[in-house]
């Protein structure tokens, strides 16, 4: 590829990266977010939602603290285990690079500082941690981020009971209001290849992931999610990791001859319009953020 073309070409993916970041609307004028809290009567007291900068460099401090604060939360919930799991996240500046943990470091404690800056080849560069990454990691990410410019993270792990769940190759039901959460966003992959080595095993998940899901289940491995922002892929997965733990309890008593009740396709859809919203699910971290941050007297931040 000549320069001038690999120029027009980053060109082009940087205006759909931006397109894609418009795509969600300000927080004060979203009707279905706002409807989620009640204010002052005069309706001039609202959720915050999602912040905007209009510095990137600022914007890229904020995101990678809240990605620290991710990995901490996925830590205390015994997501870690080995060198397993990893989270990405597109940086802001360079929009062609992401962000993502060192290799064989536990999620529980890292800090902002610990993050590490990589190419479009998932290759370390200067800005972050000169640390290596999980090549698998990289393999998976890269794909997702490349296929879907509206992801801004991706978080993956073997959470027990996700991972228990994948074996079946099938979505969750949804037995509880929390499963809405995932109503018709959660893709499967079903053709699990070994340890993603391969830019091939990467391209499949992304595939499978498809083009408007929030997750997916990666059959004899674990699970995927994905969000606008790292908030909203942290908090994804550990909902998605509650409904896979829902659904073992809930197969175990069927199985005993206990019936169960699926909540209606109608209600479901209902549901999901509201949970599946940009602000709700990053504001759905939030609470877990500001503990992770006190706990860790801001030591996470730095």
């Amino acid at each position: 590829m000549s320069t001038s073309t690999a120029t027009t070409t980053q060109r082009a993916e940087r205006s759909v990266l931006q397109a894609a970041e418009q795509q969600v609307p300000s927080a004060f004028n979203d009707a279905n977010f706002q409807s989620l809290a009640r204010g002052n009567r005069n309706g001039t007291l609202k959720l915050r939602g999602i912040p905007t900068f209009s510095d990137p460099l600022e914007k890229r401090k904020w995101m990678k603290e809240h990605m620290a604060a991710a990995f901490r939360y996925f830590g205390k919930l015994g997501y870690g285990e080995g060198v397993s799991g990893h989270i990405s996240m597109r940086d802001p500046v360079l929009k062609d690079h992401f962000w993502m943990n060192p290799f064989a470091k536990h999620f529980s404690t890292i800090k902002a500082s610990d993050l590490v800056l990589v190419d479009h080849e998932g290759y370390v560069t200067e800005g972050g941690a000169q640390l290596p990454i999980n090549e698998a990691g990289f393999m998976i990410h890269s794909e997702i981020h490349k296929a879907r410019p509206d992801v801004i993270a991706a978080a993956h792990t073997h959470g027990l009971y996700g991972k228990t769940w994948s074996a079946f190759g099938k979505p969750i039901e949804m037995l509880t209001q929390d499963a809405c959460n995932f109503y018709g966003r959660v893709g499967i992959y079903d053709d699990h290849a070994g340890i993603a080595l391969s830019q091939d095993e990467g391209k499949a998940i992304a595939k499978a992931l498809g083009k408007d899901n929030i997750a997916c289940i990666l059959q004899n491995h674990g699970l995927l999610t994905v969000g606008t922002t790292v908030d909203e892929a942290a908090i994804l997965y550990s909902m998605l990791e509650n409904a896979c733990h829902s659904q073992l309890m809930a197969e175990a008593a069927a199985a005993n001859g206990i019936p169960k009740r699926v909540i209606s396709p109608e209600v479901a859809q209902y549901t999901a319009e509201f949970a599946q919203n940009p602000h709700n699910l990053y504001t759905e971290f939030q609470p877990e953020y500001e503990l992770i941050v006190e706990e860790t007297n801001g030591r996470v931040l730095q």
